[in-house]
């Protein structure tokens, strides 16, 4: 396995990062993770203008333009010969004196690692996975912004304990105001009353692209679309659910604390759709040219 780590492509047990690295320390980093299909990263602007979003909410200077970013991780890639891939991303604050200061660290660090995409269970998708909600509450978003897409999990950790303690895949978290937010590491939907029904950003949640992406297409299908404040009664009366991100797409689930669901049509057609538009930009990416695959000239 190589990485990329500040400038160059490593083999994996060269990669290393200082114990001073602020990113190690405190936290004090910013990342994304994306997918690979047959050798084409799904949404890749996308996720690099909410890296650059990240960056300057935090003060961060990303020392690499846009086009260089999208080469490294091409160039990662064919370093380690995959094509569907997990990639991570990650730019810390960098290595620099014990201490708060951003200004202690005078040179971001940056990192790339892939690593061969390992399909979820065919059963996750075809009898849904069980939830619970988390007594854990999300970061009030006054406090964190939840724009932020940061290294610091530990609101995050603390439900994903929750649901393993309870034999769950995933946790719903709720904000201080009991309206429910998001997942440890996803988006939720819920199907009721002939609406698709998603909780607004004013929840404290991170605007998932597979999130963005599903309502895009639910209003391509002309099912109404609802972004709003809800609560668990909400989602508990609703007759599906699913939830969304960049490796798992959409997720349906069957159970949330006591309350079973079935996988429903309207969570198998937007799991369909949302293939049919990632088979359509890996067509239409490599019928783009060469220059796609990382290389410079």
């Amino acid at each position: 396995m190589y990485v990329y780590l500040n400038g160059k492509i490593v083999p994996a047990k060269e990669a290393v990062v200082s114990v001073f690295d602020h990113g190690f320390l405190y936290g004090d980093g910013i990342y994304e993770t994306m997918r690979g299909y047959n050798g084409v990263l799904f949404k890749l602007d996308e996720h690099l203008r909410r890296l650059h979003r990240s960056a300057s909410l935090i003060g961060l200077t990303i020392p690499m333009d846009i086009s260089h970013l999208k080469i490294s991780i091409y160039e990662t890639l064919i370093a380690n010969s995959l094509r569907n891939a997990y990639v991570r991303l990650t730019i810390s604050r960098g290595r620099g004196s014990v201490g708060l200061d951003p200004d202690l660290c005078p040179s971001p660090t940056v990192v790339i690692f892939t690593q061969e995409f390992k399909e979820y269970p065919s059963a996750f998708y075809r009898n849904g996975i069980s939830l619970i909600i988390a007594e854990t509450k999300r970061n009030l978003k006054e406090a964190i912004n939840p724009q932020i897409k940061s290294l610091n999990f530990l609101n995050n950790i603390l439900a994903k304990i929750e649901a393993k303690k309870k034999g769950a895949y995933e946790a719903i978290m709720l904000n201080v105001h009991g309206k429910i937010a998001e997942g440890t590491i996803s988006n939720v939907f819920f199907y009721r009353d002939k609406v698709l029904c998603t909780p607004s950003t004013d929840c404290g949640l991170l605007d998932g692209i597979t999130r963005g992406m599903v309502i895009e297409l639910a209003g391509r299908e002309d099912l109404k679309v609802k972004e709003g404040k809800f609560t668990k009664k909400d989602i508990y009366s609703a007759e599906e659910v699913f939830i969304t991100n960049t490796t798992m797409e959409v997720m349906p689930v069957s159970k949330i604390d006591e309350q079973r669901y079935p996988v429903g049509n309207i969570s198998k057609l937007l799991r369909k759709i949302y293939r049919q538009e990632v088979e359509a930009c890996i067509t239409n990416t490599k019928a783009e040219g060469p220059s796609i695959w990382g290389e410079k000239g």
